[in-house]
């Protein structure tokens, strides 16, 4: 069963592949009847049209191909920029710093038109969304709509200390982790399967799926809901 939450999909770093995942968790909501959407906040390192020269969000473009979602990509990020680095610093090399305010208000539009808003985050948890005049970080994303909170792994060599340092420092800004979800899984390999149980240890926290490299589908762990 996969309840209509609102869910905010989280890294342990940049690259991670919660791109990847969150078009599965779409497709997989989208498949068992469920009118869901894709959003994040900002984007960062994206080509430009050659016709309108506008940055297109290559991330939203990415998961309407795997989820086979028909969500409009004007719904899908508020802030798109050219350069390949965090959010603030793309913003203060070409203008257009995101606004908190957008933001919700374009995530609340979403959440009033589906049963639920799959939210991306912007690189790893702590990635900075704005530093100038005004600060903004992911979590205040997640604290002002009180979002379930899922974290990306690799379930390759470091993951335990990228999974224990991402998790206390959630634990310590008061945001629960629902879930982990090891990325590049595969069964059978010691390091992999040690990797998972140590995490859980760690952090308290389930690791709710494994998915493998090219796999089309996410299949949660028995009995877990989302």
């Amino acid at each position: 069963m996969i309840k209509r939450t609102n869910i905010f999909v989280a890294g342990t770093g940049t690259d991670i592949g919660k791109t990847y995942i969150a078009g599965l968790i779409l497709k997989k909501f989208l498949r068992a009847g469920i009118n869901a959407a894709y959003f994040k906040a900002a984007m960062s390192g994206n080509i430009r049209d050659a016709f309108t020269n506008a940055p297109v969000p290559g991330d939203a473009v990415f998961v309407k191909k795997v989820s086979g979602s028909s969500q409009p990509l004007s719904e899908m990020c508020p802030y798109v920029y050219e350069a390949a680095y965090s959010p603030h610093l793309a913003a203060r090399l070409e203008g257009n710093p995101v606004d908190f305010d957008v933001v919700l208000r374009k995530f609340d539009e979403l959440s009033g038109k589906y049963d639920c808003v799959i939210m991306e985050g912007s690189g790893g948890i702590l990635c900075p969304i704005r530093l100038d005049s005004k600060t903004i970080w992911l979590e205040h994303f997640i604290k002002a709509r009180n979002l379930d909170c899922i974290l990306v792994a690799d379930a390759g060599l470091g993951t335990i200390n990228a999974v224990g340092l991402t998790a206390h420092y959630m634990m310590a800004k008061n945001i629960a982790l629902t879930g982990i979800i090891l990325n590049h899984f595969q069964a059978g390999n010691v390091m992999h399967e040690d990797n998972l149980k140590v995490c859980e240890s760690i952090t308290g926290a389930n690791v709710i799926a494994c998915v493998r490299d090219n796999d089309e589908e996410i299949n949660f762990a028995g009995g877990i809901t989302l």
